[in-house]
């Protein structure tokens, strides 16, 4: 399994394209291409994968804006897989179904509403080589998770749980990356001492792009959206009650 990362709108949006490929085919998804004039040359002139579908995490534009030119002008015919308000969608995985790419992935979708209520997550696994690699668009991101523009904190807090059942070597790939911006805000949740995010810190002064480094088990210990039962995220957010602490947190983070 090889995962490459067109970055997109960069100093802006700081937006994520993935291109999710079977080593033996070459079979390949392209995951959230938003913006084909960003993208569209290298796909065109470098890609060496064989694109069989168009795939979005939710309907916003700035992950599936580009469905329609990339399926005129580069993919025509290919499958378009995504929740229900993706446009040119004409594959809706349901929730926990498992989807196959070239011979040996399989990718399990997870719906996770409440960024957007057609938000999927998608659980690649290689059945070769155990590699594993979750795209979570805006629900999970390094550290942080996405604003709830239609749903609340009860359904972030079960979108969170899904994927914290995931294996805990499996690779985090999220749609923007906001890495140093959650940083500075889990660091006024969690304190000083928690270590995993003091590393997390120190990576984010040597390296630009966090995608594909940290892993499930890596949010569990410096993701405060994860740790809703934490001592000192309690104490951050004075809730105890995990749906408010969710509440509390996203609020927190929208006033920063």
């Amino acid at each position: 399994m090889h995962i490459e990362y067109l970055p997109m709108r960069w100093k802006s949006g700081d937006n994520y394209c993935y291109i999710l490929s079977d080593d033996e085919t070459k079979k390949s998804w392209l995951i959230d291409p938003a913006y084909p004039s960003e993208i569209s040359s290298y796909l065109l002139n470098q890609n060496k994968t064989d694109v069989v579908a168009i795939v979005n995490t939710h309907h916003h534009y700035d992950h599936a804006g580009g469905n329609g030119e990339l399926l005129r002008s580069l993919y025509p015919g290919v499958d378009v897989i995504a929740g229900k308000d993706s446009p040119h969608v004409n594959r809706i995985p349901k929730d926990g179904e498992i989807l196959e790419l070239g011979k040996n992935i399989k990718i399990k979708a997870i719906h996770t509403p409440c960024h957007t209520q057609d938000s999927i997550c998608y659980y690649a696994e290689d059945q070769k080589t155990g590699q594993k690699g979750v795209f979570t668009g805006d629900t999970l991101f390094i550290s942080g998770c996405g604003r709830f523009f239609e749903g609340d904190g009860a359904q972030m807090k079960a979108a969170f749980e899904k994927l914290l059942e995931l294996p805990e070597d499996t690779k985090v790939y999220p749609g923007h990356e906001y890495t140093r911006s959650n940083v500075k805000f889990s660091k006024i949740v969690l304190g000083a001492k928690n270590e995993a995010l003091n590393n997390l810190e120190e990576y984010c002064s040597k390296h630009e792009v966090t995608t594909g480094v940290f892993t499930i088990g890596d949010e569990k210990r410096f993701n405060p959206f994860a740790r809703l039962f934490d001592p000192e995220v309690q104490r951050s957010t004075q809730e105890t009650d995990p749906v408010k602490v969710m509440d509390k947190l996203r609020s927190m983070k929208n006033n920063l």
